[in-house]
């Protein structure tokens, strides 16, 4: 993936990346998600939810055979080689993910503030409510339905601590680990909220800032 299809974003001082999937893998996920959900054996043999922090309706784990067949694989490591080698000036020459799951989110479902293991993390949007609910008419207050926000550090002069994105259906968003983040609930609809994310380990000495 070339650096210029790479969006460096950095809110406050870690750089968060967004990339886009192709409409082809979108499709080869939610084909591939929907069977697992059609299938009870396969589902409960999948499940992940007591691995995860979400109060979701469904959390399942995505097989290494489909991650690299599907050419999901091929993707994240390329967008996340372009991202280091953006913010970081340096190639990476290794990816090896710990684990890769899909969150079904659903009305009054919520994700509390975590964290993941790895080096770095994403998140991806493969389904996207119409209406995610109601925007208050007080201009005061910050319309959060169904966002995922980024945490990092104290507010302060010039220094932001928060970073919400607004899902979109193929926007991948990366970051490092260690970079707390929530999803908020939504309301009035009835659709799902789909989303699939990864953990991810790249070169030691590249991830090791003090190296």
């Amino acid at each position: 993936m070339p650096e210029s299809e790479i969006q460096i974003t950095r809110p406050f001082g870690p750089s968060v990346a967004k990339a886009k999937m192709s409409n082809e893998l979108v499709e080869k996920l939610n084909k591939y998600i929907d069977d697992i959900v059609a299938n009870e054996e396969k589902s409960k043999k999948q499940d992940w939810a007591h691995r995860l922090a979400g109060h979701v309706k469904q959390e399942f784990y995505l097989e290494n055979s489909f991650i690299e067949k599907s050419g999901f694989m091929n993707f994240l490591a390329q967008a996340v080689g372009a991202w280091i080698l953006n913010a970081e000036k340096k190639k990476i020459t290794k990816f090896i993910i710990n684990e890769s799951w899909v969150v079904r989110q659903f009305k009054n479902d919520y994700n509390p503030i975590h964290w993941h293991s790895g080096h770095v993390s994403g998140v991806g949007y493969l389904k996207v409510p119409n209406i995610l609910g109601k925007e208050t008419p007080d201009r005061k207050k910050i319309y959060k339905n169904g966002k995922i926000e980024l945490v990092h550090g104290n507010k302060m002069f010039l220094q932001r601590s928060t970073f919400s994105v607004l899902p979109e259906v193929g926007s991948f968003y990366f970051f490092p680990n260690y970079m707390m983040h929530t999803v908020y609930p939504f309301s009035d609809s009835d659709e799902e909220r789909r989303s699939v994310s990864f953990n991810a380990r790249i070169d030691e000495k590249i991830y090791d800032a003090y190296s």
